[in-house]
């Protein structure tokens, strides 16, 4: 396909925030050799905020060559459900009601495990939260799983290695711990409908595959660094977290039922994000910060990347219907890497008369390359938020993340193959 001059600028643009993405790290170190321009260096260097910018720069462009009605008309026919919703689901799973039920029910499977308990407090974090975020969604997963660790371990400064280890099996562990129902993982909402998906079909097709490398991902990381879990001082809830009342707890999980119940409706989930602030500002003694800054820099980062990526199906549409089944399912993986994996599934789904084995493998390619890049899934920017503050120099580098991600991914790939 040919693509228009426009369209043409569009993939430049998303080639140049891919390794403005990739160049943080670099564009961090900056900072320390211009002190006057010291803020806007860390702003251009917060990933967050990458495609934002270059959304911003795209509809610039957009403007001056189609006019700025034709930019309008282009951003109005956008879909900006999922960055509203990471928005509102962040926000309520960081609450600490909810903080505090999730890490009752950590500690208790933790108990069961025969290992010292912050390591066994680590390996429940990287397994049950991830799989229960086929019921809490992905994103509510990651934030939930990112503040757990945060507190329990990353708040001891671990050492770098660890961090992007962690971060990468959190990453993997969470984009296919979401695949056991149709309505949990962006890339699995986008075809379940169309392609008659249920939940007997994905516990049937997807669960056997996935279950088991997120039990191994979380086991090899937990004993590759057992001897610094060993060390790491002991941490219990604090008081506060005793004495919430059950009517708060309970209450707290149902705002964030109704926000999962409603996730394709913003009126509604947005409705029920007011009510909760509006409790949360009455009850201060009964809530942690709320993370609304946040939440609101991923929600920018995903809605620049809706702005960018609906640009690029001149190309990638073209891709997927080149390919036979095993094909698409290593070009689903890559392409995730530098793309919404929801994106990818979505594309395929406007192709027709594909067959069974297809379908499944572009999802599980979506699924499998989803913790590769902080761009592959919509929630892991919420992980890289939470968590990015107690790395090293509170960067996050693009490229440890994809070493890191890469032996998990390798073995969800493997494990898929055995389908």
């Amino acid at each position: 396909m040919t693509p228009t001059t426009f369209q043409g600028i569009a993939a430049v643009m998303f080639a140049l925030a891919l390794l403005h993405t990739f160049s943080v790290a670099f564009v961090a170190k900056i900072a320390h050799h211009y002190p006057r321009h010291a803020g806007l260096i860390h702003a251009l260097a917060e990933v967050e905020i990458v495609f934002a910018l270059w959304a911003a720069a795209l509809v610039s462009a957009f403007m001056a060559i189609e006019g700025p009605q034709a930019a309008i008309a282009y951003i109005d026919s956008r879909n900006f459900t999922e960055p509203l919703f990471v928005f509102a689901i962040m926000v309520v799973a960081a609450s600490r009601p909810v903080l505090v039920a999730m890490g009752h029910i950590t500690r208790f499977v933790s108990r069961a495990l025969p290992l010292p308990r912050l390591a066994a407090t680590y390996f429940a974090a990287l397994t049950v939260i991830p799989l229960l975020g086929s019921l809490i969604t992905e994103p509510g997963a990651m934030t939930l799983a990112a503040l757990l660790l945060r507190e329990s371990h990353f708040r001891h400064r671990l050492p770098s290695r660890m961090c992007y280890a962690t971060l990468g099996v959190l990453f993997v562990n969470v984009s296919v711990g979401g695949a056991l129902t149709p309505f949990a993982a962006p890339p699995v909402l986008m075809v379940a409908g169309i392609w008659g998906w249920d939940l007997h079909f994905m516990l049937s097709n997807f669960a056997t595959h996935v279950v088991p490398v997120v039990l191994i991902n979380a086991a090899v990381v937990t004993a590759l660094f057992m001897p610094t879990l060993r060390k790491l001082p002991g941490h219990e809830p604090s008081g506060d977290d005793h004495h919430l009342p059950l009517g708060q707890l309970l209450l707290h999980l149902g705002f964030l039922a109704l926000i999962v119940v409603f996730a394709h409706h913003p009126p509604m989930f947005l409705g029920v994000l007011l009510i909760f602030l509006l409790w949360a500002h009455a009850y201060p003694d009964h809530q942690n910060r709320l993370i609304l800054k946040e939440a609101l820099l991923v929600a920018c980062f995903l809605s620049g990347l809706v702005v960018i990526g609906g640009l690029q199906q001149w190309w990638l549409k073209p891709v997927l219907q080149a390919l036979d089944p095993l094909q698409v399912f290593v070009a689903a993986t890559l392409l995730t890497a530098i793309t919404d994996n929801a994106a990818v599934t979505y594309l395929a789904a406007q192709v027709p008369n594909l067959s069974d084995e297809f379908k499944f493998f572009v999802v599980a390619g979506a699924i499998t390359g989803g913790g590769l890049t902080v761009i592959a899934n919509a929630p892991n920017p919420a992980g890289m938020a939470i968590l990015k503050p107690l790395f090293p120099n509170q960067t996050v580098s693009a490229g440890g993340l994809f070493i890191a991600a890469l032996p998990p991914t390798l073995l969800m790939f493997f494990a898929f193959l055995l389908y």
